[in-house]
């Protein structure tokens, strides 16, 4: 079965949801199951991201604990390098982004994941770099 990777913007979602909206049930059913099948894939700067949304400090000790079991995609020059280059070829075309946001892209296509995010910026992204996109009804 295929991983898949999550942005921030879902486990933000995940993370504050108590009862989500209709139109938003879809996207945590998306990530709940690659995520009970531990195919969630992160990054160290999403979780770091994840991290530093967490204001109490023995609520952050308990999302640590739980996203324990997912080890972070190891990252190389060539991530960062082509994160560089995704991220220029977006301002060439008027596409901005942060850094985090391109390499979560370029690890994306280096890998052949698909990504899973609420954030419309993928959307823009994937117009120009090789990533896919996954949501409802994709």
């Amino acid at each position: 079965m295929e991983s898949v990777l999550v942005d921030t913007s879902i486990w933000s979602l995940a993370l504050r949801t108590h009862d989500p909206a209709d139109s938003l049930r879809p996207w945590l059913t998306l990530f709940t199951k690659p995520l009970l099948e531990l195919r969630v894939a992160i990054i160290g700067p999403v979780r770091q991201e994840i991290l530093s949304g967490i204001r109490e400090q023995n609520k952050c000790e308990t999302l640590k604990a739980a996203l324990s079991p997912l080890l972070d995609l190891a990252l190389g020059q060539d991530d960062f390098e082509t994160a560089a280059a995704f991220f220029k070829r977006g301002r060439s075309r008027g596409i901005q982004g942060s850094h985090t946001d391109f390499l979560i892209c370029a690890v994306a296509a280096s890998r052949s994941l698909p990504i899973l995010s609420l954030d419309d910026d993928f959307k823009r992204y994937a117009t120009i770099l090789p990533i896919r996109l996954i949501g409802p009804g994709s």
